[in-house]
């Protein structure tokens, strides 16, 4: 009878240790931890192309300036090879919806020192390969702070500076949602 409550426990022992393996496995490679890459895009999708942007508002260039930093974006990061649109495994496609840059903090004098830029864009990427949408969003949104006075930590910037900062969050943006989301 000693061997088989030995026998017995010496499985529970196996059987609980073999779950925390499973769990501690699981827990660390969903944090990450274990990651070979920061994600694993489909296997045929190698080449994409990043056509101009649409530009539905008043801010001339934006466009240009939002898919310039895309593509810079994309190069830098050398997952994806850029190329023509008609030799592309998959298509970026996207429009700039919106600009504002407005007033967000006063000085005690109720002059404005802090200004913030606003760019919303809409988004798609597809698959040309299996013909279907990876991911889409219609209502990026990008923000930038900035102070047009010197406050301590802080020198002073113009809306050039903050549209450039928001439009670069667009461009970190565009590529983690295409490149980590696998």
């Amino acid at each position: 009878m000693a061997k088989t409550k030995e026998s017995s426990r010496r499985g529970r022992n196996r059987a609980a240790a073999w779950l925390v393996f499973v769990f501690l496995g699981g827990t660390l490679s969903s944090c990450g931890l274990y990651s070979t890459s920061p994600g694993t895009l489909p296997g045929h999708i190698k080449t994409l192309a990043v056509p101009a942007f649409d530009n539905k508002t008043t801010q001339v260039g934006l466009d240009e300036e939002i898919t310039q930093a895309v593509i810079q974006r994309f190069v830098d990061d050398n997952h994806l090879k850029i190329v023509a649109e008609s030799d592309a495994n998959a298509v970026l496609t996207g429009s700039v919806i919106d600009y504002k840059n407005t007033v967000f903090g006063f000085t005690g004098r109720e002059q404005a020192q802090e200004y913030r830029v606003q760019i919303a864009v809409a988004v798609r990427l597809m698959d040309k390969v299996k013909n279907r949408e990876l991911w889409r969003d219609d209502d990026m949104i990008k923000t930038q702070n900035y102070y047009v006075i010197s406050v301590p930590g802080q020198e002073p910037q113009d809306e050039v500076s903050g549209r450039k900062q928001a439009v670069q969050k667009i461009a970190d943006e565009i590529l983690s949602r295409t490149i980590e989301n696998w």
